[in-house]
């Protein structure tokens, strides 16, 4: 007997060890099962904790230059500077029950947030908010809705919807453009026809014609030149669009259309390269090094920025720090900053960034204000 009890009290002794070491070095591994209980809230001991954000895609890819690689972006940096396990999922498909695979799949491998690019996304997230309540979403430029005719939006209190003000960073992007080249045409290339790239160029066209009534440029913008391609992935689409409106003698085109963007990009390279005039206005994020065809010279004059990536990060971080917005529909515009061109244009001049700067002090106090919809500028 008194050797069973010895033998009972050493093995209790050796588990009552490995729990504490499993407590002290286990980190790595338990990132994911603790997502449902703290989701991010500071431990007892002060230190951040740590769990796990993924993203599921949309039909673009990782590197799309725009919402995709944006939202990856900052999930990388969350990442870096937070010690957050990410990962990406791609779906087979676009339908509510692909994106819902792929969602289920990162929830089932313990990522408790979900970030998530696109309107695509809005009915899948309304289901999911439901069917996972300890997790945490995400979901930029888009809103949680059922389908149903008439359905109302739900933002559950475990999501955040987020949107930009497109239209002002259109806006900023048409001034700088018709001041730094003072004459001339200028078109767009859209991908889809909705409301975000919708706006980007009725900001544009309202920007042009703010510098043409207040700063002496005279850049014209014919209808054949605006057209919306229809999707966010035909590259070959997108250079020949571009093709067509460069031998139409547009100079500058603004292009807010993902992969038919990079298309058009890639198009100015080879005119640039050949001597040729053929401007790109980028979109999203910066895209001066996508428009680079000889050393570092650029097609990209400029880029009509709005900032995902910090828009992905900054949930991350308000995770972990416990001040998730859930339930809440932020925007983000000039005011706070999320919307924009870059802080460094290499193609344009100190004069003209002095004249921009001017425009968005403007914007910030509302001297200048940008219609959201189609129309002149309001003034």
């Amino acid at each position: 007997m008194k050797k069973s009890l010895s033998l009972l009290v050493l093995c209790v002794l050796v588990f009552a060890l490995a729990a504490c070491g499993s407590n002290n070095g286990g980190n790595n591994a338990n990132t994911g099962s603790n997502g449902g209980t703290n989701n991010g809230a500071a431990n007892d001991g002060g230190t951040k904790a740590t769990f796990k954000a993924g993203m599921v895609t949309d039909s673009g890819t990782i590197d799309d230059k725009s919402f995709n690689q944006g939202t990856w972006e900052g999930l990388e940096r969350a990442k870096k500077e937070l010690g957050v396990d990410d990962k990406y999922l791609k779906p087979a498909g676009t339908t509510e029950a692909d994106y819902l695979k792929e969602i289920g799949n990162l929830y089932d491998a313990g990522f408790k947030m979900i970030v998530v690019p696109g309107f695509k996304f809005e009915t899948a997230i309304f289901a999911a908010q439901d069917k996972y309540k300890d997790a945490k979403f995400v979901l930029i430029d888009g809103t949680p809705h059922s389908a149903e005719p008439d359905a109302k939006p739900v933002v559950g209190t475990n999501t955040v919807s987020i949107f930009f003000a497109e239209h002002e960073s259109g806006f900023i992007a048409g001034v700088a453009t018709a001041v730094q080249l003072k004459e001339g045409e200028a078109g767009f290339i859209g991908g889809m026809e909705i409301p975000p790239v919708q706006k980007y160029n009725w900001g544009f066209q309202q920007g042009v014609k703010y510098a043409n009534d207040n700063l002496g440029t005279k850049i014209t913008i014919k209808p054949e030149n605006v057209v919306y391609q229809g999707s966010f992935d035909n590259s070959a689409a997108g250079g020949q669009l571009a093709a067509q409106m460069f031998d139409r003698g547009v100079n500058v085109i603004f292009t807010a259309a993902g992969g038919v963007g990079v298309g058009a990009i890639n198009e100015a390279k080879t005119r640039a390269t050949a001597g040729k005039t053929a401007w790109i206005i980028g979109v999203d994020g910066d895209q001066y090094k996508d428009g680079v065809y000889s050393g570092d010279k650029s097609v990209i004059l400029t880029s009509a920025m709005k900032k995902v990536s910090e828009a992905s990060f900054d949930m991350v971080k308000a995770n972990q720090e416990g001040t998730f917005p859930g339930g809440q529909t932020l925007t983000l515009d000039i005011k706070n900053d999320g919307v924009g061109i870059p802080a460094t244009n290499p193609n344009l001049t100190d004069d003209t960034m002095t004249k921009v700067n001017d425009v968005i002090t403007k914007l910030k106090s509302g001297d200048v204000k940008v219609a959201a919809e189609k129309g002149d500028l309001i003034k």
